[in-house]
């Protein structure tokens, strides 16, 4: 496949949707956005441009998996807020000259809710979850230098008694200079539509995005470091909180107060950036640090700021496994832990 036939592809594929695009908060399915592997919340909560062997990390560019994942299984789950847990199961499979699979299910479980109409009245209680039935393919060419990958979901929403289902496609790519250890990613996240609205007539867009990423690791220090620049089908992401709006007027004197085109260019642009760190310690052992500047802009508090935005974490190998943590701080008012692990079926039998 010519590298010039993938990359109008890609290119003619986010041209194609971005007129259908949204950001969070005005889509159905958001559930599908949140960082499952504990590696990923720790870099910050995304990583499209490393590919290794792990399994838990392709579900942000299929393009990650590997042949090496052949026979492989990663779990991961998430202690979110307010009693919400949610999770990920998968399994990958290598077919020789084919490329590689995997399966797997994304859940999420919202928990027990009170039901109560608008006088306070209770009528027992009610439950909400949403899971998304994913199936993965990747393929290398070029001298395995380029891979591209898709992925297929079917996802299902329950919330009480309403229910929806719809379906979205990831598509990735990943080129990778193995002598610089550098690498750069593409990927066009939930280009899809809803089958079933949760009332009938109202239809909602998905959480549609472009995603560009490069990874490098220095030359001569154990550290690798990742930026994602997230959103590219949009360009202002800021959010004008209604109760703190911007002062444009000096409210003493009347005067237009003048602002910083400079600072306000910054903003918005750090806003699709996250950057991401790990420290390869040895071969079995990484430390990772991570930032998103959207997080912490818009969960900060100003009066007290705190570690919003910022995440850390770290993975070892045990015997045949391969664990992760990861805890993003998402406000003073607390944080998400992130649990991963992953192993090898094969590592397991003998060889003869």
């Amino acid at each position: 496949m010519n590298i010039r036939k993938i990359l109008f592809f890609f290119l003619t594929a986010a041209v194609n949707i971005t007129a259908f695009s949204q950001v969070g908060g005005n889509n159905t399915y958001e559930f599908l956005n949140l960082p499952i592997s504990a590696r990923v919340s720790a870099l910050g909560g995304n990583l499209i441009s490393v590919r290794d062997n792990d399994l838990n990390v392709s579900l942000t560019n299929p393009a990650l998996l590997t042949d090496s994942m052949d026979n492989n299984i990663a779990l991961s789950y998430i202690n979110y807020f307010g009693g919400v847990n949610y999770g990920y199961a998968a399994y990958a499979k290598n077919i020789k000259n084919i490329g590689v699979f995997s399966a797997g299910i994304h859940y999420l479980d919202y928990g027990r809710f009170i039901r109560a109409d608008e006088a306070g009245y209770t009528d027992g209680t009610f439950g909400a979850n949403e899971m998304s039935f994913n199936l993965s393919y990747a393929h290398s060419v070029l001298d395995s230098n380029l891979t591209v990958g898709a992925t297929l979901k079917t996802i299902y929403s329950h919330l009480d008694s309403y229910t929806s289902w719809g379906s979205a496609v990831d598509l990735g790519a990943i080129y990778t200079v193995p002598k610089k250890e550098l690498a750069f990613a593409a990927v066009i996240k939930n280009a899809g539509r809803q089958w079933k609205p949760y009332t009938a007539g109202n239809w909602e867009k998905l959480p549609f995005e472009v995603q560009i990423g490069l990874s490098k690791k220095l030359k001569h220090v154990p550290f690798r470091l990742s930026v994602i620049y997230e959103n590219l089908e949009k360009w202002d992401l800021t959010y004008v909180d209604p109760a703190n709006p911007v002062l444009t007027v000096d409210p003493l004197t009347g005067a237009a107060i003048k602002q910083n085109n400079s600072k306000i260019f910054g903003d918005k642009l750090m806003r699709h950036i996250v950057l991401g760190g790990e420290f390869l310690i040895t071969k079995n052992f990484f430390l990772r640090l991570g930032y998103n500047y959207q997080r912490s802009q818009e969960l900060k508090i100003p009066e007290k700021r705190g570690f919003t935005g910022f995440s850390f974490g770290f993975g070892f190998k045990v015997y045949k496994f391969q664990f992760s943590y990861g805890r993003a701080v998402y406000s003073i008012a607390g944080a998400s832990n992130n649990f991963s692990i992953s192993f090898d079926i094969n590592s397991f039998y003998s060889k003869k």
